[in-house]
């Protein structure tokens, strides 16, 4: 198999560490906003906020290059299970990255600081609240607020305890124990697998 087929594709590569990188810093973000005091946390969640709409766009982006452009296929030696296992995680982590920020934008258009706080984009523009959630009467939109705000929690949870690390260990198997360069897929200075 030649070494480009064996790869994902530069634009590919750049999607997946860009987003991952996004995604590490909006986790961190949101941990270190818990601990801080009021006025410091809204600035951290103001980056959060910003970087999950950024994530979404990016998503959408990563998505249509994968319908398009076939990613490198899997290695031959892999298992059933393991194969199976791998489509399981890499869609979804495409539903998560892109339900992790739709979540994220309905549970704060559902929020009356959503007029003082809106979604500010790297102080470019201000990104739209979704405008039935911003506009429904205050005990209406405190509900649809809490529902949103759980749901966005137990997707954050099944990524940051379940798909994080089922990707980090499973690409660690192959690459340390299968000794198959499987790293070389994803990250262009290593050598690509067989």
């Amino acid at each position: 198999m030649s070494t480009r087929r064996s790869r994902y594709s530069a634009v590919a590569m750049i999607f997946h560490w860009l987003i991952a990188a996004l995604i590490i810093t909006n986790v961190a973000l949101a941990w270190t906003a818990d601990e801080m005091p009021r006025s410091t946390a809204a600035g951290l969640m103001a980056w959060h906020k910003t970087f999950g709409i950024t994530v979404l766009v990016l998503s959408f982006g990563r998505l249509a290059w994968r319908l398009i452009h076939r990613p490198p296929p899997l290695g031959q030696h892999l298992k059933t299970w393991e194969r199976w296992l791998a489509h399981i995680v890499h869609w979804g982590f495409y539903v998560l990255m892109i339900g992790l920020p739709l979540t994220g934008w309905a549970l704060v258009s559902a929020s009356p600081l959503i007029k003082v706080y809106p979604i500010e984009m790297y102080g470019l523009f201000d990104w739209p609240a979704i405008g039935p959630l911003a506009n429904l009467p205050p005990a209406e939109m405190k509900a649809a607020h809490e529902t949103w705000e759980g749901v966005h929690h137990l997707l954050a949870k099944v990524m940051i305890y379940g798909l994080i690390p089922l990707h980090v260990l499973g690409a660690l198997k192959h690459q340390f124990l299968d000794r198959d360069n499987e790293l070389g897929r994803m990250i262009p200075f290593l050598k690509a697998p067989r």
